[in-house]
């Protein structure tokens, strides 16, 4: 079925974080369907613990920070956002090689992730680790030649490589553990100061993008918006169902049960990786999802309807 044209009215509205909200679960209901409200109307609790870990991250209040990234980290532990974030908070105690730990982290859960590369990369010179962090260097720097100017990451890894080679320079000083806060680059700053209205925005656009199947660009912009709200269910559920549309299925499964870990009863996490399931062959896991979205939706809902006539046609149906 083809996926319905979104409806964007009210782009930036409720962009602030509303205590009374209820929670608003992506859906599925035909392939395809945006959220009723944006990630900021969420009250997702680790959402909500990492806002205030970048919150602490800007005032240079380290310790608060690693306690919020914490709690994001004990739900999510393959959040490569929580982890970078982690490693900021970390290295500002001058706590360098949990830094690094959780930079090593964030690269494995996000190889695209490319402050966490730079971060890598200069506290393995502030360990005296030059060998290693030269080995970093030479790969942003092919990375940056592969982007030129034409991929969305191209500034980072401009800055990414100059901050590096800034650091390895012979004339450079030795690194102190110093607080991130007083070396940061440009794109890190960017990050630190993104807002929650910039978070919402990059969320509609992969709405819109996925509507377009524009995958690769919709798991950009989404990718940008879990840089703001960390794991929110609605943004994992969202990178899962572009990945599994890119053939790539074992990702989508890890989006799909990272937002059930996060939200057990969300529908269209439910919904989705019950059709991935018809998709992989799997049709008795793929009535364990039905079993649960008819438990959750007492009085019927548009993803029980719409994975029941999956597992009935045992494939994608054709309209």
């Amino acid at each position: 079925m083809s996926a319905p044209s979104p409806k964007l009215a009210c782009l930036f509205c409720a962009v602030t974080l509303i205590a009374a909200a209820p929670s608003a679960f992506a859906s599925g209901g035909g392939g395809f369907s945006q959220s009723t409200s944006m990630p900021s109307q969420s009250q997702f609790d680790p959402s909500v613990e990492y806002r205030k870990g970048v919150d602490a991250l800007k005032a240079e209040k380290y310790t608060d920070a690693e306690h919020a990234f914490a709690h994001v980290l004990s739900s999510n532990s393959h959040d490569a956002n929580g982890h970078f974030m982690m490693g900021l908070a970390q290295a500002g105690q001058g706590k360098l090689a949990d830094a690094r730990g959780h930079y090593e982290r964030a690269i494995k859960y996000d190889d695209s992730l490319t402050l966490a590369h730079m971060e890598l990369g200069l506290t393995l010179v502030k360990l005296g680790e030059t060998d290693k962090a030269t080995a970093v260097l030479d790969d942003l720097k092919k990375r940056s030649s592969a982007c030129a100017d034409t991929c969305a990451q191209a500034k980072d890894l401009q800055s990414a490589v100059s901050s590096l080679e800034s650091a390895l320079a012979p004339q450079a000083s030795p690194a102190s553990p110093a607080s991130p806060a007083t070396s940061q680059v440009p794109a890190e700053r960017d990050l630190l100061g993104a807002s929650i209205a910039s978070g919402d925005h990059d969320y509609l656009d992969a709405v819109a993008l996925i509507n377009q199947k524009r995958y690769e660009d919709a798991i950009t912009a989404l990718q940008a918006s879990s840089r703001v709200f960390g794991p929110h269910p609605d943004i994992l559920t969202y990178i899962g169902y572009a990945n599994r549309k890119l053939g790539r299925f074992d990702i989508a499964e890890d989006y799909y049960r990272q937002a059930l870990a996060a939200a057990p009863n969300h529908l269209g996490a439910t919904e989705y990786y019950g059709e991935l399931m018809v998709e992989r062959g799997d049709l008795a896991g793929a009535r364990r999802m039905l079993a649960k979205l008819e438990n959750t939706c007492s009085f019927g809902c548009a993803q029980a309807d719409e994975l029941r006539r999956w597992v009935v046609a045992g494939k994608q149906p054709s309209s």
